[in-house]
């Protein structure tokens, strides 16, 4: 070859000039896509498209965290969602933060899809929350166990002006905005009751596995949950919350 030829790119700055096309290539057939989807052009199943609204209703899937994390930026979205949702409640009065108490977009439940021991106040997200567990986790899991249905709930509570594990110091627990439940039994349809204290880890191994099911089910719309496999405090019930901090144990 002459010397003044011109030398061929070396193939190490080929290849990344090709990924980065076709990088920019995909990239701007998303971007299409997504317009096409937000002006309605194609249509998509609402539980598929990331720009409608959580319905509580439809099947979960991996949109269903990214449309409640959004709920909890959106007091009125929110309850919305919760107005088309089995949860039977009613708006409460916001209360101004003092000590790290107070309420914000709270309802007053007094029913789900199941029957509670009690009523309980909590956070709009928190509520839906509940309403996608009890849907998609509780309800299935008890049916695949035991085939029947899960009728009544126990809970020992939402809104506690409180420290995490009732501790004298340190920082409030997301029950001091009843941003927070803890579930401690079940009722099946046919009169038989699970509870954390005795079940978790007796003799009966479908209790046991059943509980479990739901533990490692809600992980999927909790931000925190909590079971007896976590610490002491939490031998004879479940924590859920929809704090800013993410575990699963």
């Amino acid at each position: 070859m002459h010397a003044d030829s011109p030398q061929p790119p070396p193939r190490s700055r080929i290849v990344p000039v090709i990924l980065g096309r076709l990088a920019l290539a995909a990239l701007l057939g998303l971007a299409i896509v997504a317009g096409l989807i937000w002006g309605q052009a194609i249509e998509v199943p609402n539980r598929l498209n990331p720009f409608t609204p959580l319905r509580v209703t439809d099947s979960a899937n991996w949109l269903t965290r990214f449309k409640l994390a959004r709920l909890e930026r959106n007091d009125s979205k929110c309850l919305a969602v919760l107005a088309d949702s089995p949860i039977a409640h009613r708006s409460v009065p916001d209360r101004p933060m003092e000590e790290g108490c107070g309420l914000s977009n709270a309802v007053e439940v007094s029913r789900t899809s199941v029957v509670l021991s009690r009523g309980f106040t909590a956070t709009c997200p928190l509520a839906v929350a509940m309403a996608l567990f009890e849907t998609n986790v509780l309800r299935p899991v008890a049916r695949q166990h035991f085939g029947q249905d899960v009728v009544r709930v126990a809970h020992l509570g939402t809104y506690a002006c409180r420290n995490i594990n009732h501790r004298t110091e340190g920082r409030r627990s997301e029950h001091a905005t009843a941003n927070a439940i803890d579930l401690a039994g079940f009722v099946l349809a046919d009169g038989q009751q699970i509870t954390l204290k005795d079940d978790w880890s007796g003799g009966n191994v479908r209790r046991s596995e059943f509980l479990r099911a739901l533990r490692d089910g809600a992980c999927d719309f909790f931000d925190v949950v909590l079971s007896p496999d976590y610490n002491e405090a939490h031998r004879d019930h479940f924590h859920f919350d929809m704090g800013s901090h993410r575990t699963c144990r």
